[in-house]
């Protein structure tokens, strides 16, 4: 009990779920478990079940790309109070990007598949908590336009 009381003042202190109420953070807390990343390890990888969600709480995340012949493109650079992840909620439910701790991270990871279930059982919840997700997903697609503009720039010509 106190380590669900502790999680719902977590999230109540990430911007994303600052708005909810006590009994919306009720529904979500009992889907979180504590996680933790070794710099260097990887949190997600392309193609791999989007089962979990995280809350980044310590440390820095770096979502990645493969991109031949380049080798790894980082597309965005999270940190404390960052989401990671928004595969979860759309069908296949696979990852379509790797995602690297930088540095020691530890996050709060979110059961995706009961929060797909709470979704549908309650429209409200849903409704509020796809709102959020998509100013999220937003902003990975800005972040990977620019890259990708910046992958496919023409390269300077030198005059010498």
């Amino acid at each position: 009990m106190a380590e669900t009381e502790g999680w719902k003042l977590q999230l109540k202190e990430a911007a994303f779920f600052q708005d909810f109420d006590d009994a919306t953070l009720d529904l979500i807390v009992p889907h979180v478990t504590a996680r933790t990343f070794d710099a260097g390890q990887y949190i997600l990888r392309d193609g791999d079940p989007a089962d979990l969600f995280y809350l980044v709480r310590h440390g820095t995340v770096a979502i990645e790309l493969a991109a031949p012949p380049r080798g790894r493109l980082v597309l965005q650079t999270l940190t404390e109070g960052d989401l990671l992840g928004w595969s979860w909620l759309v069908p296949p439910y696979r990852w379509s990007f790797d995602a690297r701790a930088v540095s020691l991270v530890r996050c709060l990871g979110f059961d995706a598949k009961r929060l797909r279930t709470l979704c549908q059982e309650d429209h409200d919840f849903g409704y509020a908590l796809l709102q959020r997700y998509v100013r999220v997903m937003a902003a990975r697609l800005t972040a990977a336009r620019l890259q990708m503009l910046d992958l496919y720039a023409p390269t300077p010509v030198s005059n010498f």
